[in-house]
């Protein structure tokens, strides 16, 4: 048996293709499945199918991917991701989603941030969603069993390997001991870590992350966060809520306070259709030098374009500004912000599987690094989704069959059921809610948009005094259910987090792509590698296999041009 933890897109396809390959699976999360991550993503899924620009081809896919990667990317997942891309749309066709079509019947694609053709297929603003039911139905015909309300507390491992996994109910508080021949984790990445997010609480609080490095795995590139350039400013309560990159790709307008179209000065060949990190910090800078809103924005304005396009093209926009704000976005422009968006790192993964190092755990989705390195083009997460979730349930299917036996561990049980006694017995002073908000004003504080060294120093003495209080915490189970411990453990899974990208972003002395150092404010040639973290280890610099000839060769150089800031 092969157990999935999250059921979101990634999880839920490793989980139909270990249904299909006829291995017994078990997907477990901690959300309902149909509220997963996934159905939040609005604007597209990537692959190079040509439909609308002939000349598009995995290559140039490829290359667009690495070269807005900064480089980062690791070239062997960028071929298999971009290769597999169209088998990614054709499983989704056969599973019976309805894609956006021309009138001629062909998938429609749009373009996207710093894609060199169009090759981002959607269905309304709403792709995530649509892929998520999606699947959803395929696993229900598949009569793959889903644990919903259940948390993965720990991986159990013995010498070197993967035997299953401990959790508990989060409204009866049962416990769980999950025996598996192999694990898929899927459980998201770690920017609720932040202030303003577009993850929703209690999710993306980097439980992959601590669950992996508890096991014996690593992470890899850490400080690499995608900061969305708009992230809606109120309700305080919805900060952080996305606006999709469809509203800058149907052409939408940035202007400042002033009313100045300000990416002229940022990217004129691009402007709004430049990439995120740009665009981030063209945000970034014009609030931070005093020709931001007032309430510590700038406006994004599709008001002038035809309103059938806007509730065609943006219907979701045009729902949620309405809903949180009461805004018409077809006559009044929208206050965002730049807002922590994606983990582009993640757990250290082999390419070929998303295997780690530990056997019998793989990782894919958010939960795993490799395709994205410094800069992820909007749309490729969704696509990666699908092609690691076919391959890794392959690899895990093949793993499991492999077996002749399994050796379990009494003592590895042991200890994940005293860690929570413990954790349910702990009646300190400090409030676990409290500590979250210190992790995230610290994050927010000293490893946003812009960082530099004096700033992560005071960053990591802020951690070390915040991990010293969770020794003092206060945990209280009431009648509504066990969130206080799930919330104890999403503080432990976030303070693990937040030193790894500490600790990696002071070491990336340079400014590249998302990571912007206003104290190294140009790129580093020998900082093209990739940081790798464990508690034991700390740093360790990996190195990043060679560009394809044939894919570099389609690249461009990448210009820093507007990535100086003081």
């Amino acid at each position: 048996m092969v157990l999935v933890i999250g059921t979101g897109g990634a999880g839920l396809r490793a989980a139909i293709e270990l249904a299909e390959a006829g291995v017994d699976v078990l997907a477990v999360g901690k959300r309902p499945k149909d509220d997963a991550h996934t159905a939040l993503a609005a604007g597209g899924i990537n692959a190079a199918l040509a439909t609308m620009d002939p000349e598009d081809s995995w290559q140039q896919h490829a290359a667009d991917t690495l070269k807005e990667s900064y480089l980062l990317a690791d070239p062997r997942t960028v071929e298999i991701v971009t290769r597999g891309a169209a088998r990614g749309i054709e499983d989704l066709e056969r599973y019976g989603m309805a894609f956006a079509r021309e009138e001629d019947g062909r998938i429609s694609q749009r373009f996207f941030g710093a894609h060199t053709f169009r090759r981002t297929a959607f269905a309304g603003d709403y792709t995530g969603l649509e892929i998520q039911r999606t699947l959803v139905r395929r696993a229900e015909q598949l009569d793959i069993p889903v644990l919903e309300g259940v948390y993965i507390t720990r991986l159990l491992v013995h010498e070197g390997a993967v035997f299953g996994a401990y959790g508990f109910d989060l409204t009866s508080g049962r416990r769980y001991v999950i025996h598996a021949d192999a694990v898929v984790l899927a459980a998201g990445g770690h920017t609720r870590i932040w202030r303003r997010t577009s993850s929703r609480r209690d999710e993306n609080t980097g439980d992959s992350f601590r669950l992996a490095v508890e096991a014996g795995a690593r992470l890899r590139d850490a400080e690499l966060v995608q900061f969305h350039p708009s992230g809606i400013i109120e309700p305080e309560s919805a900060a952080g809520t996305l606006v999709s990159e469809a509203a800058r790709g149907e052409g939408g307008i940035l202007r400042n306070a002033l009313g100045e179209r300000f990416m002229a000065r940022y990217d004129p060949e691009r402007m709004e259709l430049s990439t995120r990190d740009r665009v981030a910090l063209a945000a970034y800078t014009e609030i931070k030098e005093g020709r931001g809103t007032p309430a510590g924005g700038v406006w994004l304005d599709v008001s002038h374009l035809p309103r059938q396009t806007i509730m065609t093209r943006l219907p979701r926009v045009h729902q949620t500004l309405m809903d949180l704000q009461m805004l018409d976005i077809t006559r009044d422009p929208i206050e965002i912000a730049p807002t922590a968006h994606y983990s582009m790192g993640g757990v250290w993964v082999r390419p070929e599987d998303h295997s780690t190092d530990v056997r019998g755990l793989y990782a894919i989705g958010e939960a795993s690094s490799g395709l994205h390195g410094a800069n992820r083009l909007g749309g490729n997460s969704l696509v990666e989704l699908l092609v690691f979730g076919r391959l890794t349930g392959r690899a895990a299917a093949a793993y499991s069959q492999s077996l002749t036996a399994q050796p379990r561990s009494a003592s590895a049980v042991a200890a994940a059921r005293a860690e929570l006694d413990g954790l349910l017995a702990a009646d300190g002073p400090e409030n676990v809610r409290a500590l979250q908000r210190a992790i995230r004003d610290t994050m927010t504080e000293h490893a946003g948009v812009v960082r530099d060294e004096d700033g992560l120093r005071a960053g990591l003495a802020e951690l070390a005094v915040i991990e010293k209080r969770m020794e003092a915490v206060g945990i209280h189970p009431d009648i509504a259910g066990y969130q206080d411990l799930a919330h104890a453990l999403d503080l432990k899974s976030a303070a693990l987090a937040a030193r790894a990208t500490l600790e990696s972003a002071l070491e990336r002395r340079e400014t590249r792509g998302c990571h912007n150092r206003s104290d190294y404010p140009g790129l580093d040639s020998a900082l093209r590698v990739n940081l790798v973290w464990s508690p034991t280890t700390g740093v360790t610099r990996e190195d990043i296999p060679a560009v394809p000839d044939e894919i570099s060769a389609l690249m461009r150089d990448v210009s820093t041009a507007g990535k100086l800031v003081e």
